[in-house]
C-alpha cells in the first residue's frame, strides 16, 4: 500500500500564525500585568492614606483632650484631605459625634481582637474597605477611632481600564495581523523564488542563476550553495554526455572489428593457419580492450560514488569500540538507555580502519533501535584463540529462525513491530555484510524469539606480532607517565 503523503502547511501561513499568536499572547500578558499592578498600587495608596489620616486624627484627639467639639471640626477636614471616612465607635459599634445609622459591630469586634495583644493601632481589610483603627478617649469614654478607605473606586477603575485595554488590544491584534502577513510574505518570497528556480534546474535548465539581492543571509547562502550545485550538476551532465558518446564510440569500434574479423575467419582465412591466427589475435586484442574499458568504467563509477579503497593498517580495536560507544552517550543521558561495555584493553587488528568503524557503528545503532523496553545493550570485545570477537547484544523481541537468512539483504526489515520508530535506509546490515566480506572477517547473528539477538564479528590479530607488542609496550609507558 502506497504511503499517503503528509500535507504540509505553507511557511507563509506558519509565520503569519506565529507572529499573530505571539502578539495576542503579549497583549494579554501586558493587560493582566497592568491590571494587577494598578490594583496593587491603588490598594497600597489606600492603605497609606488611611494610615496617615488615622495618625493625624489621633493626634488631633490627643491635642483636644478628648473634646468632642474640637475633634468634630478637624474630622471633616481630614476626611476631605485624604478622601477617607472617619468614624468614632463605642464598644457596642455605635457611631459617636455624628448621626450615622450604620452598624459597625463587626468592625469593633475585629478591632478589639487585633488590639487585644497590646498593639496601639492596626490596619485591616474588612469586606470592601481598608481600615485603620486605634483606641482613644472621647469625652471621658473609651472609643475606637476607625478610618475607612473604600475600594469601590478601584473596581470602576479596573472596569474602565479593561474596556480601554480591550479596544487597544483589538487594534493591536489587527495591526499584528497585517504586519505579520507583510513580514511573512517578505520572508517567504525569496524561498518561493529559489524553489521555482530549483524546479527549473530539475528539468535540466542549467543557465539559471539562484543568487539574487536577498536581505536574508541564510537565503543568500542557500542560493550560493544551489548555484554551486548547479555548476557541478552541469559539469556532471556534460561529462556524462561526453562519457556516453566516448563509450559508445569505444565500444562500437572494437565490436565492429571483432565482428568483421570473425566473418573473415569464417569466410576467408579459416583454412590458412597464419591468417587465421592473425585474425584471432586481433579479436583477442579487441576483447582485451573491451575488458579494460569495462574495468575503467567500473573504477570511474566507484570514484563517482565515493567508494574509496583504504589500505589495511594495524590499529587499536578496543579504542575504536570505546569511541563508537561514546557516540551513543546522548541516548544514555537523555532517553534512559543502558549500554554495558565489556571491552578488553589494547586489542589490535589489521584491517581497513574506516570501514570497520562503519561496521561497529551500524551494529551498535541497530541494537539500540531494536532493544527491549529495558533499553539495555551490551557491547563486548574479547580475544580468544588468536581471534578477536566483537559482540552486540540487545534484549528485543528477537528474530524468527525463518527470517535469519534474509536480515543481511538490502532493505530487509523484520516483520515484527517495535514501540520505538526505527530510522534507517534498510542498508545498514547489507553494508556491514559487504564490508566484512571484503575484509575477510567471519560474522553472523544468534537470536532467540522473546530474548533478543546477538550480532558478532571475528577479527584477526595483526600479522606484525612484534610491531603490535611494541605498540602495547609504548602505550603502557604512556599510561604510567
Amino acid at each position: 500500500m502506497k504511503k499517503q503523503r503528509r500535507a504540509y502547511r505553507s511557511l507563509r501561513i506558519i509565520l503569519w500564525l506565529v507572529f499573530t499568536v505571539f502578539a495576542i499572547v503579549l497583549i494579554l500578558v501586558f493587560l493582566a500585568l497592568q491590571s494587577l499592578l494598578v490594583g496593587q498600587s491603588y490598594r497600597a495608596q489606600t492603605v497609606d492614606s488611611v494610615q496617615k489620616a488615622g495618625e493625624e486624627m489621633g493626634e488631633a484627639v490627643a491635642a483636644a483632650g478628648g473634646g468632642a467639639y474640637k475633634v468634630w471640626g478637624q474630622q471633616s477636614q481630614i476626611e476631605e484631605t485624604y478622601d477617607v471616612t472617619i468614624r468614632f465607635l463605642d464598644p457596642d459599634g455605635n457611631v459617636l459625634l455624628i448621626e450615622d445609622d450604620g452598624k459597625y459591630t463587626g468592625i469593633v469586634r475585629e478591632v478589639e481582637g487585633r488590639l487585644s495583644g497590646g498593639d496601639t493601632s492596626t490596619v485591616l481589610m474588612y469586606e470592601n474597605a481598608v481600615i485603620y483603627a486605634t483606641a482613644v478617649t472621647l469625652e471621658g469614654q473609651r472609643a475606637y477611632l476607625c478610618v475607612l478607605g473604600f475600594l469601590t473606586r478601584i473596581h470602576a477603575l479596573e472596569s474602565n481600564l479593561w474596556l480601554m485595554s480591550l479596544v487597544t488590544a483589538l487594534f493591536a491584534v489587527v495591526l499584528a495581523f497585517v504586519v505579520s502577513a507583510f513580514v511573512s510574505n517578505v520572508i517567504t518570497r525569496p524561498v518561493s523564488e529559489v524553489t521555482a528556480r530549483a524546479k527549473e534546474l530539475a528539468r535540466g535548465q542549467y543557465d539559471i542563476a539562484f543568487r539574487g539581492d536577498y536581505f536574508c543571509m541564510e537565503i543568500a547562502e542557500l542560493s550560493d550553495a544551489l548555484d554551486y550545485a548547479r555548476e557541478e550538476i552541469s559539469k556532471a551532465d556534460t561529462m556524462q554526455k561526453e562519457l556516453i558518446a566516448n563509450v559508445s564510440h569505444d565500444f562500437k569500434t572494437p565490436l565492429t572489428m571483432i565482428k568483421a574479423y570473425a566473418s573473415m575467419i569464417r569466410e576467408i582465412s579459416g583454412e590458412v593457419k597464419e591468417k587465421r591466427d592473425a585474425h584471432a589475435q586481433i579479436i583477442e586484442d579487441e576483447a582485451d580492450r573491451l575488458s579494460s574499458l569495462v574495468d575503467d568504467l567500473l573504477d570511474l563509477s566507484r570514484i563517482r560514488a565515493g567508494v574509496g579503497v583504504h589500505p589495511p593498517q594495524t590499529f587499536n580495536l578496543s579504542e575504536l569500540v570505546y569511541k563508537i560507544v561514546d557516540k551513543f552517550d546522548y541516548l544514555t543521558q537523555t532517553q534512559g538507555y543502558v549500554i554495558e561495555q565489556q571491552i578488553e584493553e589494547s586489542l589490535y587488528t589489521y584491517a581497513d580502519r574506516e570501514r570497520i568503524e562503519q561496521v561497529v557503528y551500524n551494529l551498535v545503532g541497530n541494537a539500540v533501535n531494536y532493544t527491549g523496553d529495558d533499553k539495555r545493550v551490551t557491547v563486548s570485545l574479547a580475544e580468544s584463540e588468536g581471534r578477536i570477537r566483537f559482540e552486540v547484544h540487545d534484549t528485543g523481541k528477537g528474530i524468527p529462525p525463518e527470517e535469519l537468512p534474509n536480515i543481511w539483504d538490502r532493505y530487509y526489515r523484520s516483520r515484527e513491530t517495535h514501540k520505538r520508530p526505527v530510522r534507517g535506509t534498510g542498508l545498514g546490515l547489507s553494508i556491514v555484510k559487504n564490508i566484512l566480506i571484503s575484509q575477510g572477517c567471519p560474522f553472523g547473528v544468534d537470536s532467540e524469539v522473546g530474548k533478543g539477538s546477538c550480532f558478532w564479528v571475528e577479527f584477526a590479530s595483526p600479522p606484525e606480532a612484534e610491531e603490535q607488542e611494541g605498540m602495547r609496550e609504548k602505550l603502557g609507558e604512556e599510561d604510567k607517565s
